[in-house]
Parts: C-alpha cells; structure tokens; sequence
C-alpha cells in the first residue's frame, strides 16, 4: 500500500514530467519490490517556494551501510537482494534525472528496518 503526504502550499513546480515520473516510478517500484507486502510505503511532497522535496520511505529490506556508496553505479544490486529480479539500473537513473535539475538525492537506509529516499529539487522563484 502507497500512502501519500503533502506538506507545504505550493502548487507549482518547475519539474521535467518525464523526469518526474522515472524518479518516482523507479523510487516507489523498489520499495515495493523490496518491501512486505503488508507494510506501508509512503510518498511524501514537501513543497516550498525554493524546493521541493519528494520522500519515498518503505519498512523493506534495506541497503547494507558498506553498498550505500555503490547503489547509483549502473548495474549496481546489492549482496541481499537475492532471488529478487532487477538489472541494476533504477537508482542510476534516478541519479541522471535528479543530476539533471540541478537537484540532490539522499539516502537513508538500515537492513531489515527499511530506507528512505530523498529527493531535493530546487526551484526558480517565479
């Protein structure tokens, strides 16, 4: 189950739509696929005039400390995933389309616990 937050009043955001969505697509495809399906995955939008922020937290698996700096090469999957499918891709795309707005991407993580992604776009002020 996805649930979704918003915070903040600003409605409109200098966003690339297809960048968008392979973000977003990607962040909430791992979570769900790391993730039991009886947890929660959360979709939370912080909107501020200068940034916005974009939160995808799940209760999943997790990615060890020692592979976090790894998790954006292309082909990249880390030692526990197992038999799950993947190619390694998702999160260095991620990384393109968050590079590409001049944005940053964070990631807090602990095995068996879950991780929390977070996305920060910058904004013109218009």
């Amino acid at each position: 189950m996805i649930r979704f937050q918003k915070i903040g009043s600003i409605f409109k955001a200098n966003i690339d739509e297809r960048l968008l969505y392979s973000i977003l697509s990607n962040l909430l495809l791992n979570a769900l696929k790391y993730s039991n399906n009886e947890t929660a995955i959360y979709l939370i939008l912080k909107s501020e005039a200068a940034l916005i922020t974009f939160q995808v937290i799940d209760q999943g698996i997790g990615i060890p400390l020692a592979e976090q700096h790894k998790i954006y090469e292309p082909f990249y999957r880390c030692q526990n995933v197992e038999n799950i499918a993947g190619t390694g891709l998702g999160l260095a795309v991620v990384k393109k389309c968050v590079e590409l707005h001049q944005g940053e991407i964070i990631v807090e993580s602990k095995v068996g616990t879950g991780t929390t992604f977070t996305i920060m776009i910058p904004q013109e002020n218009t």
